[in-house]
Protein backbone atom coordinates (compact mmCIF):
# COMPACT_ATOMS: atom_id res chain seq x y z
CA UNK A 1 0.00 0.00 0.00
CA UNK A 2 1.36 3.40 -0.95
CA UNK A 3 1.89 6.27 1.42
CA UNK A 4 -1.18 8.35 2.20
CA UNK A 5 -1.44 11.93 3.33
CA UNK A 6 0.85 14.93 2.88
CA UNK A 7 4.59 14.79 3.39
CA UNK A 8 5.92 15.63 6.84
CA UNK A 9 9.14 16.96 5.33
CA UNK A 10 10.02 20.10 3.39
CA UNK A 11 13.05 20.79 1.23
CA UNK A 12 14.50 24.27 1.43
CA UNK A 13 14.11 24.86 -2.28
CA UNK A 14 10.36 24.25 -1.92
CA UNK A 15 9.87 26.49 1.12
CA UNK A 16 8.02 29.81 0.69
CA UNK A 17 10.22 32.36 -1.04
CA UNK A 18 9.70 35.00 1.64
CA UNK A 19 11.30 32.85 4.35
CA UNK A 20 14.72 34.49 4.95
CA UNK A 21 16.70 31.23 4.82
CA UNK A 22 19.56 30.06 2.61
CA UNK A 23 18.25 27.56 0.10
CA UNK A 24 21.54 25.97 -0.99
CA UNK A 25 23.49 25.63 2.25
CA UNK A 26 21.36 22.70 3.46
CA UNK A 27 18.77 20.37 1.99
CA UNK A 28 15.94 20.34 4.51
CA UNK A 29 13.81 23.00 6.15
CA UNK A 30 11.34 22.64 9.01
CA UNK A 31 7.73 22.27 7.88
CA UNK A 32 4.97 24.09 9.73
CA UNK A 33 2.56 22.16 11.91
CA UNK A 34 -1.12 22.11 10.95
CA UNK A 35 -2.49 25.34 12.36
CA UNK A 36 -4.36 28.56 11.73
CA UNK A 37 -2.44 29.54 8.57
CA UNK A 38 -1.45 27.73 5.39
CA UNK A 39 2.21 26.96 4.73
CA UNK A 40 2.50 29.46 1.86
CA UNK A 41 0.93 32.22 3.95
CA UNK A 42 2.89 31.88 7.18
CA UNK A 43 6.26 31.62 8.90
CA UNK A 44 7.01 29.09 11.59
CA UNK A 45 8.23 30.29 14.98
CA UNK A 46 11.68 28.76 14.49
CA UNK A 47 12.26 30.93 11.40
CA UNK A 48 10.94 34.01 13.25
CA UNK A 49 13.33 33.52 16.18
CA UNK A 50 16.42 32.40 14.25
CA UNK A 51 16.24 34.16 10.87
CA UNK A 52 14.00 37.21 11.37
CA UNK A 53 14.66 38.40 14.94
CA UNK A 54 18.06 36.65 15.14
CA UNK A 55 17.72 35.71 18.80
CA UNK A 56 19.36 32.36 17.98
CA UNK A 57 22.16 31.30 15.65
CA UNK A 58 21.08 27.72 15.07
CA UNK A 59 17.82 25.81 15.13
CA UNK A 60 18.63 24.03 18.39
CA UNK A 61 18.93 27.33 20.25
CA UNK A 62 15.67 28.57 18.76
CA UNK A 63 13.87 25.38 19.79
CA UNK A 64 15.10 25.78 23.38
CA UNK A 65 13.91 29.38 23.54
CA UNK A 66 10.49 28.53 22.13
CA UNK A 67 10.18 25.40 24.27
CA UNK A 68 10.58 27.52 27.41
CA UNK A 69 7.37 29.39 26.55
CA UNK A 70 9.15 32.67 25.88
CA UNK A 71 7.23 33.31 22.65
CA UNK A 72 3.60 34.40 22.79
CA UNK A 73 1.27 34.41 19.79
CA UNK A 74 -2.03 36.25 20.27
CA UNK A 75 -1.36 36.32 24.01
CA UNK A 76 -0.79 32.58 24.42
CA UNK A 77 2.59 30.83 24.92
CA UNK A 78 3.41 28.61 21.96
CA UNK A 79 6.01 25.93 22.63
CA UNK A 80 5.86 24.24 19.23
CA UNK A 81 8.73 25.55 17.10
CA UNK A 82 6.71 24.60 14.01
CA UNK A 83 3.72 26.74 14.94
CA UNK A 84 2.75 28.97 11.96
CA UNK A 85 2.21 32.70 12.36
CA UNK A 86 0.43 34.69 9.67
CA UNK A 87 -1.28 37.96 8.82
CA UNK A 88 -2.53 39.98 11.82
CA UNK A 89 -1.05 37.60 14.42
CA UNK A 90 0.56 39.29 17.43
CA UNK A 91 4.03 37.99 18.31
CA UNK A 92 5.30 38.94 21.77
CA UNK A 93 8.60 38.43 23.56
CA UNK A 94 7.88 39.41 27.19
CA UNK A 95 11.51 39.12 28.34
CA UNK A 96 12.69 41.47 25.59
CA UNK A 97 9.60 43.68 25.95
CA UNK A 98 8.96 43.50 22.23
CA UNK A 99 5.64 43.31 20.40
CA UNK A 100 5.06 42.73 16.71
CA UNK A 101 2.10 42.36 14.39
CA UNK A 102 2.51 40.22 11.28
CA UNK A 103 1.55 42.27 8.23
CA UNK A 104 1.78 41.70 4.47
CA UNK A 105 4.64 43.42 2.67
CA UNK A 106 5.43 44.07 -0.96
CA UNK A 107 7.08 41.27 -2.87
CA UNK A 108 4.81 38.50 -1.51
CA UNK A 109 6.48 38.84 1.88
CA UNK A 110 5.40 39.02 5.51
CA UNK A 111 6.90 41.53 7.92
CA UNK A 112 6.96 41.88 11.71
CA UNK A 113 5.70 45.39 12.36
CA UNK A 114 6.57 46.76 15.85
CA UNK A 115 3.52 47.81 17.88
CA UNK A 116 2.84 49.31 21.29
CA UNK A 117 1.27 47.63 24.30
CA UNK A 118 -2.24 48.98 23.79
CA UNK A 119 -2.43 47.21 20.41
CA UNK A 120 -1.50 43.83 21.84
CA UNK A 121 -4.93 43.31 23.41
CA UNK A 122 -6.76 42.74 20.14
CA UNK A 123 -6.32 41.52 16.58
CA UNK A 124 -8.28 41.97 13.38
CA UNK A 125 -9.85 38.92 11.77
CA UNK A 126 -11.41 38.86 8.32
CA UNK A 127 -14.61 36.88 7.76
CA UNK A 128 -13.98 34.34 5.00
CA UNK A 129 -17.19 32.32 5.32
CA UNK A 130 -20.51 31.83 7.12
CA UNK A 131 -22.04 28.46 7.98
CA UNK A 132 -25.14 27.26 9.79
CA UNK A 133 -24.50 24.96 12.74
CA UNK A 134 -26.56 23.13 15.36
CA UNK A 135 -29.76 24.87 16.50
CA UNK A 136 -29.65 26.87 13.24
CA UNK A 137 -27.12 29.30 14.63
CA UNK A 138 -24.72 31.17 12.38
CA UNK A 139 -21.01 30.53 12.62
CA UNK A 140 -18.48 33.01 11.26
CA UNK A 141 -15.32 31.47 9.83
CA UNK A 142 -12.31 33.79 10.21
CA UNK A 143 -9.08 33.96 8.22
CA UNK A 144 -6.94 32.64 11.09
CA UNK A 145 -8.96 29.50 11.71
CA UNK A 146 -11.14 30.94 14.44
CA UNK A 147 -14.89 30.39 14.50
CA UNK A 148 -17.43 32.65 16.18
CA UNK A 149 -21.01 31.50 16.84
CA UNK A 150 -23.59 34.29 16.76
CA UNK A 151 -27.05 34.74 18.18
CA UNK A 152 -29.89 35.75 15.85
CA UNK A 153 -29.67 39.34 17.05
CA UNK A 154 -25.99 39.56 16.16
CA UNK A 155 -26.22 38.13 12.65
CA UNK A 156 -25.55 41.34 10.72
CA UNK A 157 -22.09 40.46 9.41
CA UNK A 158 -21.08 39.67 5.83
CA UNK A 159 -18.17 37.86 4.22
CA UNK A 160 -15.14 40.19 3.88
CA UNK A 161 -16.17 42.23 6.95
CA UNK A 162 -13.51 42.51 9.66
CA UNK A 163 -13.96 41.67 13.35
CA UNK A 164 -11.96 43.25 16.16
CA UNK A 165 -11.31 40.30 18.47
CA UNK A 166 -9.95 40.56 21.99
CA UNK A 167 -7.05 38.20 22.66
CA UNK A 168 -6.25 35.81 24.21
CA UNK A 169 -9.96 35.46 25.00
CA UNK A 170 -12.10 35.22 21.89
CA UNK A 171 -14.44 38.16 22.41
CA UNK A 172 -15.72 40.34 19.57
CA UNK A 173 -15.34 43.98 20.60
CA UNK A 174 -15.93 45.70 17.28
CA UNK A 175 -16.36 45.27 13.55
CA UNK A 176 -15.59 47.01 10.26
CA UNK A 177 -18.09 46.74 7.42
CA UNK A 178 -16.47 46.06 4.06
CA UNK A 179 -17.73 48.98 1.98
CA UNK A 180 -16.57 52.04 0.10
CA UNK A 181 -14.63 54.52 2.21
CA UNK A 182 -13.01 52.07 4.62
CA UNK A 183 -9.25 51.84 5.05
CA UNK A 184 -7.77 48.56 3.91
CA UNK A 185 -4.50 46.74 3.29
CA UNK A 186 -3.88 44.36 0.39
CA UNK A 187 -2.88 40.87 1.48
CA UNK A 188 -2.16 39.17 -1.85
CA UNK A 189 -1.34 39.63 -5.51
CA UNK A 190 1.11 42.01 -7.16
CA UNK A 191 0.06 44.90 -4.91
CA UNK A 192 0.45 43.04 -1.61
CA UNK A 193 1.43 45.33 1.25
CA UNK A 194 -0.13 48.51 -0.17
CA UNK A 195 -2.90 50.21 1.78
CA UNK A 196 -5.37 53.02 1.30
CA UNK A 197 -9.06 53.86 0.98
CA UNK A 198 -11.51 51.57 -0.83
CA UNK A 199 -13.05 53.71 -3.59
CA UNK A 200 -15.23 51.17 -5.38
CA UNK A 201 -16.04 47.62 -6.37
CA UNK A 202 -16.24 45.89 -9.72
CA UNK A 203 -19.30 44.21 -11.17
CA UNK A 204 -17.65 40.78 -11.39
CA UNK A 205 -19.61 37.91 -9.77
CA UNK A 206 -18.65 36.01 -6.63
CA UNK A 207 -14.98 35.29 -5.96
CA UNK A 208 -13.94 37.23 -9.07
CA UNK A 209 -15.17 40.56 -7.70
CA UNK A 210 -12.54 43.28 -7.70
CA UNK A 211 -12.01 46.34 -5.52
CA UNK A 212 -10.17 49.60 -6.13
CA UNK A 213 -7.98 51.22 -3.48
CA UNK A 214 -6.50 54.70 -3.54
CA UNK A 215 -3.15 54.77 -1.77
CA UNK A 216 -1.83 57.80 0.20
CA UNK A 217 0.36 58.58 -2.84
CA UNK A 218 -2.74 58.89 -5.03
CA UNK A 219 -2.22 55.62 -6.90
CA UNK A 220 -5.35 53.69 -7.91
CA UNK A 221 -4.85 49.96 -7.30
CA UNK A 222 -7.31 47.36 -8.55
CA UNK A 223 -7.17 43.88 -7.08
CA UNK A 224 -9.42 41.01 -6.04
CA UNK A 225 -11.80 41.90 -3.22
CA UNK A 226 -10.69 38.73 -1.44
CA UNK A 227 -7.21 40.27 -1.14
CA UNK A 228 -8.53 43.43 0.55
CA UNK A 229 -8.45 43.42 4.37
CA UNK A 230 -10.39 46.28 6.02
CA UNK A 231 -8.45 47.79 8.93
CA UNK A 232 -10.50 50.82 9.93
CA UNK A 233 -13.17 53.35 9.15
CA UNK A 234 -11.95 56.94 9.20
CA UNK A 235 -8.64 55.87 10.72
CA UNK A 236 -6.95 52.46 11.04
CA UNK A 237 -7.48 50.50 14.24
CA UNK A 238 -3.90 49.26 14.01
CA UNK A 239 -0.62 50.98 13.24
CA UNK A 240 0.70 50.44 9.72
CA UNK A 241 4.17 50.71 8.18
CA UNK A 242 4.95 54.31 7.30
CA UNK A 243 3.56 55.79 10.52
CA UNK A 244 -0.14 55.46 9.70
Amino acid sequence: MGKKGPSRHLKREMSPKFWPIHRKEHVWAVKTSPGPHALKESMLLLVVVRDVLRYAEIGKEAKMLIGQGKMLVDGKPRKDHRYPVGIMDIVELPDAKQLFRVLPAQGDRLTLHPIKGDEAGFKLCRIVGKTTVKARKTQLNLHDGRNVILTDEEDNYKVNDTLQVKVPVQEVIGNITFEEGVLAIITGGRSQGKYGVVTGFGSEPGEKQTATIRTPEGEEVRTLASYVFAVGSGKPLISLPGGS
